[in-house]
């Protein structure tokens, strides 16, 4: 169906929450300079860019930001030609449904008819294609009242990531099937199962809908967190007043788990190359270092024999590896990271240890 054609795109609104530190990718991601704001590909564009590129075919303009206000200003940079309408800046992190259905009050205030959809800023695809027509074909189940979800087609059992199970189809949209229920993030067993079985696909945490739907499905599970979101929509003033008052949760949790067991949602499963940049395991594979050595930045500064791995070079010294397997090294002026591959994760717990180190400003 042509773009023009697709119920639900001529009003299409494209959300981008953008927050939290990244701090799996420490020291590459501070607080002052999260992930979404940097070039993590190579590609020149940072990963917030690289969101707003992927989108504005089918958002023709009609975007909305939602971040930090620490990083407002940053975005705008980066963005110039987003409005300062188009920027909603937190004053503090609250999580998804928080960021996500501010987005949604603000959007429905401006265009009761709309249709949104919430796309991360910091995930790489590789493909934009196929996203985009997975996009059109999710605005046109949304127009008709579906809060739909993208299912990335899993490409390794992986237990980083949630899944949503396959129904059957939907009728009258191609491509669509009912959502059978999410999945918090499983063990390998139960995640080699959902592989083989075939009906099970990862959820990247997108999601399409009306807004006036989603804050209504909200407020059937918790009535003052969709109030005080609409209320801030119509009266910007007292958003640091009601800001504190809302819950830290998961749109994931506050909304699509209860509307998938009420039968309320679908999905459209997509098959593409999608990663989310969640640690330096990630940023790893993403780069290709999958048997062998990658560098980001000047590969005139690495000196390797016999490594694979990530090496990213950034304070001007070379940095020599030798005889290790899936080794990440991080070069930075103030901060140097050394891990391997496979203890990605625990590099949070570094980043959390640096206050009482007398290091906070290395966050």
């Amino acid at each position: 169906m042509p773009a023009a054609a697709t119920p639900g795109l001529d009003r299409f609104w494209a959300v981008i929450p953008a927050g939290g530190a990244g701090t799996r990718l420490w020291p590459l991601s501070r607080s002052a300079s999260p992930k979404f704001l940097l070039d993590l590909t190579g590609s020149g564009r940072s990963l917030l860019q690289q969101t707003v590129d992927r989108l504005e075919p089918v958002a023709g303009g009609r975007l909305v930001v939602v971040t930090g206000a620490a990083h407002a200003d940053a975005v705008a940079v980066q963005l110039p030609d987003l409005g300062p309408d188009s920027i909603l800046a937190e004053p503090s992190p609250r999580d998804s449904m928080a960021a996500i259905g501010l987005a949604a009050a603000v959007v429905e205030r401006r265009d009761p008819d709309a249709v949104i959809g919430s796309f991360a800023a910091d995930h790489v695809i590789a493909e934009p294609d196929p996203f985009r027509e997975a996009v059109r074909r999710a605005a046109s189940a949304a127009a008709d009242g579906w809060l739909v979800t993208l299912g990335i087609a899993p490409a390794s059992p992986s237990t980083g990531f949630g899944y949503v199970e396959v129904g059957d189809p939907l009728e009258g949209h191609a491509g669509v099937h009912a959502a059978v229920e999410f999945v918090e993030k499983p063990d390998v067993e139960r995640a080699r199962a959902y592989v083989a079985g075939g009906r099970h696909r990862w959820n990247a945490g997108m999601f399409v809908a009306r807004p006036g739907l989603l804050l209504d499905l909200l407020a059937e599970q918790d009535p003052g967190f969709a109030e005080r979101l609409r209320t801030i929509a119509a009266d910007p003033g007292r958003l640091a007043e009601l800001w504190p008052e809302l819950p830290r949760i998961a749109i994931e949790h506050a909304v699509a788990e209860p509307a998938a067991a009420a039968g309320r949602v679908a999905v459209v499963p997509v098959d593409l190359a999608w990663d989310d940049l969640g640690d330096v395991d990630a940023l790893a594979r993403v780069l290709g270092a999958d048997g062998a050595l990658r560098v980001l930045g000047d590969a005139s500064l690495v000196s390797a024999e016999g490594a694979t791995g990530l090496v990213v070079p950034g304070s001007g010294r070379v940095v020599a590896v030798v005889g290790l397997d899936d080794v990440v090294v991080v070069d930075t002026p103030d901060a140097v990271l050394v891990t391997s591959r496979a203890h990605a994760q625990r590099v949070k717990d570094i980043v959390a240890g640096l206050e009482g180190a007398g290091h906070g400003e290395l966050r």
